[in-house]
């Protein structure tokens, strides 16, 4: 798969230059009004581009950091549950019984007349 994406980028690599190498012409462009700028084609293009792609690329890393922080937040949580359910899994001690006489719990049967 490296070597896939390594031949992509050098064939878009050697498409940028062989566009660069063609078009090298001066372009006059006018930013503002009285404001000029004497640029050669391809370095226009390119920076348009990196102007482009600025705004996505924040949003790309401003979505990867809430990302990390939802998946670190419930990576703590699960690491809390674990912890709980395992102390839960031990048996709980049991307390001594009192020292007094035993209690009848059982209620009478309806057959038995006394």
């Amino acid at each position: 798969m490296g070597i896939l994406r390594t031949i992509i980028w050098v064939l878009l690599t050697v498409l940028l230059v062989l566009f660069a190498m063609a078009n090298w012409n001066p372009v006059t462009v006018t930013i503002w009004p009285g404001q000029v700028l004497d640029t050669k084609l391809p370095v226009l293009i390119v920076v348009a581009f990196l102007l482009g792609s600025l705004p996505m690329w924040i949003a790309l890393r401003a979505a990867r950091w809430s990302l990390k922080r939802r998946l670190d937040t419930s990576e703590r949580q699960l690491a809390d549950l674990r912890a709980m359910a395992n102390r839960a899994a031990e048996p709980a001690p049991v307390p001594p019984a009192p020292a007094s006489a035993p209690v009848n719990d059982i209620p009478p049967s309806p057959l038995d007349h006394q």
